[in-house]
C-alpha cells in the first residue's frame, strides 16, 4: 500500500458541496461551495440542498482536482460520507464518488461524518503534534453534541449526549427567538462581544452523568421574553447582545461543565473539540481555560476544518486506511440518514 494515499474526498451531507484531494495526511485541495438558497427559509430544505449538490458536485470535484494539479487517474480511492445527514444529499455524493471510483478502477470508502469531524485533528499541519489515542472528544455539530472516548480511527465510544436538542440547534433557535436571520449560531457569538453574559439568567439542565439538555433552556428563553415584550414592545431592540451574550453563556456552560467531567472519569488528559460550533470562541476560550485548570490539553481545529469540508473526510480515509479499512471498503455499506457514531464499537 502507498505511503501517502492521493485520495478524492466528497462531503455532501447537509448543504454545502465539498471536495478534496489528499496525499497521505497532507491536504492539497479543499474546494467548499455553500448554498444561500436556504436563508429564506429559515433552516436547510432538504429537497433544495438535493437538487443545489447535483449542480455543484462536478464543478466542485474539477476545482478540488485542479487546484490539487493532479489528473483522476493519479487517484488511489475516492472517499465520500455515508452518514449522517439529509438522505438526498447523501444519495448524491455517494453515488458520484461509487460510479467514479468504479470507473477508475480503485476502492470507495463511506465515512461517517461525525468520526471525520473529529479525526480532522489528525490532518498534517493542523497540530504541532496530534492526538495519541485514546482521547476524549466534544462533538458540537448540527443536530449532534457528544462527549466520546476516541480508541482509535474506527472505535468511538459515547460518553454522555444531548438527550433533546444539540447544543447547535439550542443557538439557532434561541437566535430566531431574539430576531436574529438563520444561521443564527454565528451572530450570536458577534453579538456576544457586546453583551453581558450574566444580564439574563436561564435555566440549566439537571441531569445525572454525562449526557446533555438544551430544550429546557430554550423553553426557559421563551418565558423569559414574554413578559418583558408584553412590557416594551422594543425590548429585543435595546437588549439583544445581553440576550446573545447570555444565551451563549448558558449553552457554554454546560459544554464545559460536561467536558471537566469526563475529564476526571477517564483520567484522559486530552480533549478535542469537533464540529461547526466549534468555531464559536467563547466555546474555546472557556474550554481551553477550564481544561487548562485541569492540567489537561485541548485540541482546537483551525475554522477551516470546524464545519463541514471534504478535508475531513479524507483524513478519516487516510487514517481508516492505514487501519485496514481500504483492504475491505465499505462503499458496500448503505448511505442513511442516521449512523450511531459507536456502532462499531458495539459489534466488538
Amino acid at each position: 500500500m502507498h505511503k501517502r494515499l492521493r485520495i478524492l474526498a466528497l462531503e455532501t451531507s447537509c448543504d454545502d458541496t465539498g471536495a478534496a484531494v489528499m496525499e497521505g495526511r497532507a491536504v492539497l485541495s479543499n474546494a467548499v461551495s455553500g448554498q444561500s438558497v436556504h436563508g429564506r427559509f429559515g433552516g436547510v430544505v432538504p429537497e433544495l440542498a438535493s437538487r443545489a449538490h447535483i449542480q455543484l458536485i462536478v464543478p466542485v470535484v474539477e476545482s478540488a482536482l485542479e487546484q490539487a494539479k493532479i489528473s483522476p487517474s493519479d487517484l488511489d480511492a475516492v472517499a465520500y460520507t455515508r452518514g449522517p445527514g439529509l438522505l438526498g444529499s447523501l444519495l448524491v455524493g455517494a453515488s458520484f464518488g461509487q460510479s467514479m471510483a468504479q470507473a477508475l478502477g480503485i476502492p470507495a470508502l463511506g465515512i461517517h461524518h461525525l468520526k471525520a469531524h473529529v479525526l480532522a485533528h489528525h490532518i498534517e499541519g493542523v497540530h504541532p503534534e496530534p492526538p495519541d489515542f485514546p482521547y476524549l472528544a466534544l462533538t458540537v455539530s448540527g443536530g449532534h453534541t457528544q462527549l466520546l472516548k476516541v480508541h482509535d480511527p474506527e472505535r468511538f465510544e459515547i460518553l454522555g449526549q444531548t438527550i433533546d436538542d444539540a447544543a447547535g440547534e439550542a443557538f439557532d433557535k434561541a437566535a430566531k427567538m431574539i430576531g436574529l436571520p438563520y444561521p443564527g449560531g454565528p451572530l450570536i457569538d458577534v453579538l456576544s462581544e457586546g453583551g453581558d453574559p450574566l444580564a439574563f439568567s436561564f435555566a440549566k439542565p439537571r441531569l445525572e452523568g454525562l449526557n446533555m439538555s438544551f430544550s429546557g433552556l430554550k423553553t426557559s428563553i421563551l418565558y423569559t421574553l414574554r413578559p418583558l415584550l408584553a412590557q416594551d414592545p422594543d425590548f429585543l431592540v435595546q437588549k439583544r447582545a445581553d440576550l446573545a451574550a447570555s444565551i451563549q453563556h448558558s449553552i457554554v456552560a454546560v459544554l464545559v461543565e460536561r467536558s471537566v467531567a469526563a475529564l476526571r472519569q477517564t483520567g484522559l488528559r486530552t480533549l478535542v473539540l469537533s464540529g461547526g460550533v466549534a468555531a464559536n470562541r467563547a466555546l474555546r476560550a472557556a474550554l481551553s481555560q477550564a481544561i487548562e485548570r485541569e492540567g489537561g490539553r485541548l485540541l482546537v481545529p483551525p475554522l477551516a476544518y470546524c464545519t463541514d469540508n471534504a478535508a475531513m473526510i479524507g483524513i478519516a480515509a487516510v487514517v481508516q486506511g492505514a487501519h485496514g479499512a481500504l483492504a475491505n471498503p465499505l462503499s458496500s455499506l448503505p448511505i442513511r440518514a442516521r449512523i450511531p457514531i459507536d456502532e462499531e464499537f458495539q459489534r466488538q
